[in-house]
């Protein structure tokens, strides 16, 4: 499929998906968002990981397209934060990790893109934050929600509030991602992290990715045994025979996926 907004390259189980808008410093706007639904709903089995980056050097995704937005009545609103969370749900929800390399600007829907991933690398000359509250709106996408899971409800409060942008460095300080690194070493981890995940049992790591979801907003007992079925239905599995008895025979799995 051709997509006018996006770039999606797929090689050796690995996806790499770039909101390519660069004139609108990849902000979002409806049209991006069923391009972005269509390429998740056109990943098959295959895919093992995904790498969601911005294209250009300067933003990952600036936001929600504003230029769009500015006239839609409260119901138009309404429905474009049904459309955004649509699409965070899905990516939420794929079978497979979904890794962030933030290269620029990730405000407002951007950032609110990079939290429905599983995981958060950005460049260093990165800048983070949730700014809608000076448009007089607030997040719309989620992130009121993934970001006080993410940081803490105080941090998210005030940043949600004040409408802060945060530089790579502090937004690795207060955990909202794992690593800052130079723009051009930036993708390459990205490929290294996705290529470790690759290596392991797809059908774990889907499971794994479930059980953290849905554990999260459990009490312990519930999501221990969340966990206890996961584990107990991954023995029924080719990949799961395949994987113990490579290691027992000091050998290198080979996982189908079964």
């Amino acid at each position: 499929m051709t997509y006018e907004n996006l770039r999606l390259e797929v090689a050796d189980g690995i996806a790499t998906l770039t909101i390519d808008r660069p004139k609108a410093l990849n902000a979002l706007n409806q049209a991006t968002f069923h391009e972005l639904e269509a390429a998740l709903g056109s990943l098959g089995a295959t895919t093992r990981a995904l790498i969601v980056t911005g294209g250009g050097e300067k933003a990952f995704v600036a936001g929600a397209d504003i230029a769009e937005m500015a006239a839609y009545s409260s119901e138009q609103g309404r429905a474009f934060s049904a459309l955004g969370q649509r699409v965070m749900g899905l990516m939420e929800a794929a079978p497979f990790p979904i890794i962030a390399a933030v290269n620029g600007f990730a405000l407002g829907g951007g950032l609110e893109l990079a939290l429905a991933c599983d995981l958060i690398y950005a460049s260093d000359k990165a800048q983070l934050g949730l700014p809608e509250v000076g448009l007089a709106v607030i997040p719309g996408f989620g992130g009121t929600q993934r970001l006080t899971r993410a940081v803490g409800l105080q941090r998210a409060r005030e940043l949600i509030f004040t409408g802060a942008r945060i530089k790579a460095d502090k937004a690795k300080e207060i955990g909202l991602v794992l690593e800052v690194l130079p723009p051009e070493q930036l993708l390459p981890h990205c490929r290294e992290v996705a290529a470790k995940i690759i290596a392991a049992g797809p059908l774990a790591i889907a499971q794994a990715k479930r059980v953290i979801a849905q554990g999260a907003d459990a009490n312990l007992q519930v999501a221990n045994m969340i966990e206890q079925q996961a584990f107990g239905a991954l023995f029924g599995t080719e990949d799961q025979k395949q994987g113990m008895s490579s290691f027992l025979a000091k050998a290198k799995p080979v996982f189908q996926g079964r």
